[in-house]
């Protein structure tokens, strides 16, 4: 009896990688994603797309990369490709990553990341289903925020289900308890995945911004900001026929990339594996004389304090709350963001 193949780089298809960065913190992120992938996965074959807002109304200072950082990052094999905000910009940020699929090429399966995460392995190994998307599970009960007297968690989804016309039901994780958070699908969008950035991206911004102009009355007293990108992602992942990410994607938040989000954090509580790649590929002088210009990584990773951080914290022993580690860090004085 033979049995089926592995799914492997080489039935898996190429596909690109897409970030966003602007000028700030996210172009020194974006650095050091870019020498991340070059370091552990040096066999990537797709490409590498570096998104740039452009100057518009919509942003009050000029978003675009330096130039010594983006020629730091063409030389890591990255391609710049500029967008232009329409609907969102300095108010909303988190919008660029929706705005920004509209500007990758047509029809090529890609992988989007927050530039706050690292590649530590060979993400070219990854199985993607492009033909299902999915979305990093990696995330907290941050929305809805369910009020005493108003609609629950499933009267709240289910509102946004119906309203683009999508299956409710089929969302649903059954094994968890009903109006329980982790029933209903919800995602970080530090990654996310699918067939193709144009068709993914446009209904997107048809869903988030249809959302932000004609909330369903259940969402009435309810927050959209910041968690606009998040409470569209599960929609749109859902309109294409994904849903949550098998066992296939463990390795994303796992092994093979790690969304570190804040250098103390990442120090506190990151595996040697990821420590050793930030520390690693932010080695050569090329790219340490321009991380040393962005504060935290100078302290955090170039004089030791990250190490002073990682010092204070068991791994295998964390407490439980991420504001008590914050909150210990900050007692000796060395939280930086």
């Amino acid at each position: 009896m033979t049995t089926a193949p592995e799914k492997s780089a080489k039935t898996c298809p190429d596909f690109n990688i897409v970030i966003v960065a602007q000028a700030g913190r996210l172009s020194y992120e974006a650095l050091l994603f870019a020498a991340s992938l070059r370091l552990s996965d040096p066999g990537f074959r797709g490409e590498l797309l570096v998104a740039e807002p452009q100057p518009s109304d919509l942003w009050p200072n000029d978003p675009r990369l330096k130039l010594h950082i983006r020629e730091a990052l063409e030389a890591l094999g990255a391609r710049i490709i500029p967008f232009k905000n329409h609907h969102f910009g300095h108010d909303y940020p988190n919008g660029n990553k929706i705005e920004a699929l509209s500007a990758m090429p047509e029809g090529v399966p890609f992988v989007f990341f927050d530039t706050d995460t690292v590649i530590t392995g060979p993400l070219s190994q990854v199985p993607f289903d492009f033909a299902h998307p999915s979305a990093s599970m990696k995330r907290e009960g941050t929305w809805p925020k369910v009020e005493l007297y108003g609609p629950g968690y499933g009267e709240t989804w289910k509102s946004l289900y119906d309203k683009f016309g999508l299956d409710y039901a089929a969302s649903l994780d059954l094994s968890q308890p009903d109006e329980y958070w982790q029933r209903y699908l919800y995602f970080n969008a530090g990654w996310f995945f699918g067939p193709c950035p144009q068709a993914f991206g446009q209904r997107f911004l048809d869903y988030a911004c249809a959302i932000r102009d004609d909330r369903p009355d259940a969402l009435v007293c309810q927050e959209l900001f910041p968690w606009l990108d998040q409470i569209a992602l599960p929609l749109v992942v859902s309109s294409f026929g994904g849903g949550r990410p098998g066992p296939e994607l463990d390795g994303l938040d796992g092994d093979i990339t790690c969304h570190w989000r804040i250098l103390p954090l990442a120090y506190a509580r990151e595996s040697d594996r990821v420590i050793d790649v930030i520390e690693t590929a932010s080695a050569p002088n090329k790219i340490k004389k321009i991380l040393k210009e962005y504060e935290p990584m100078k302290r955090m990773i170039y004089q030791g304090r990250g190490q002073k951080v990682r010092a204070m914290f068991d791994r295998d022993a964390l407490p439980r709350r991420e504001q008590k580690i914050r909150n210990m860090i900050k007692r000796e004085g060395f939280w930086m963001r």
